[in-house]
């Protein structure tokens, strides 16, 4: 058995919590979303070695104990803030994990780099401005969670010029999802709660795991 086609049960079983959630069955779908993870994080695994498998499965198990860590709010605060601080470790090794791979070059404009940059840094400033306002005393660590991903965007755009395709624009797009997700999830929480909420942070949120995991394993393929 290919360790990708673990990726086959991953994406069922994220449709039928999607689906759960479409039909307002958040109760059951709780049950679901812990066993989400686990099947990329096998599929990683299972695969060959490869120079940034443990990064990888580092920031995979992060965002797995982040999940399980969100189920638990509506018991207590600090359960959003453990998993914020898991998700922000992850989103670290996502970093890390980019950088790594930069070693493998295919070397494209630096003018599209820097509006690339330039992009990320507007995204940033603006998301920080609607914000701030009602932060308060999260100013800090909100900014430092929203510098970390635009920071991860940043190396996957960057990874987007060099490495080869089809897998630089998986990770890209993957980047982009969870840029998307965690936006969604920070305006909903300290701006304005939003319609849909939970779909909109959940669907970007597995759509991110996918694509990133699926980029870099395409990247990493045996030749």
């Amino acid at each position: 058995m290919k360790s990708t086609s673990l990726l086959i049960p991953f994406i069922g079983f994220s449709l039928l919590y999607l689906l759960l959630i479409v039909l307002g069955r958040e109760d059951i779908a709780w049950f679901f979303k812990p066993l989400l993870m686990p099947f990329l994080i096998l599929a990683v695994y299972f695969h060959h070695r490869f120079t940034t498998k443990k990064i990888l499965l580092t920031a995979l198990v992060l965002s797995w104990i982040g999940d399980i860590l969100l189920m638990f709010v509506d018991k207590a605060e600090w359960y959003f803030t453990a998993g914020l601080i898991a998700f922000l470790i992850s989103h670290i090794f996502y970093i890390i994990l980019f950088s790594k791979q930069l070693k493998i070059y295919l070397k494209k404009s630096k003018i599209i780099f820097w509006v690339g940059v330039t992009v990320i840094v507007c995204y940033l400033t603006i998301t920080m401005l609607l914000l701030l306002p009602t932060l308060n005393e999260l100013t800090i660590p909100v900014f430092i969670y929203s510098m970390t991903i635009s920071i991860m965007w940043l190396f996957a755009f960057k990874g987007f010029l060099n490495w080869q395709k089809p897998a630089n624009s998986y990770i890209l797009i993957g980047s982009l999802f969870f840029v998307f997700s965690d936006t969604i999830l920070a305006f909903n929480k300290f701006y304005t709660p939003l319609q849909y909420s939970s779909l909109l942070i959940m669907s970007t949120y597995l759509a991110a795991q996918y694509f990133i995991v699926t980029g870099i394993l395409k990247l990493n393929e045996k030749k």
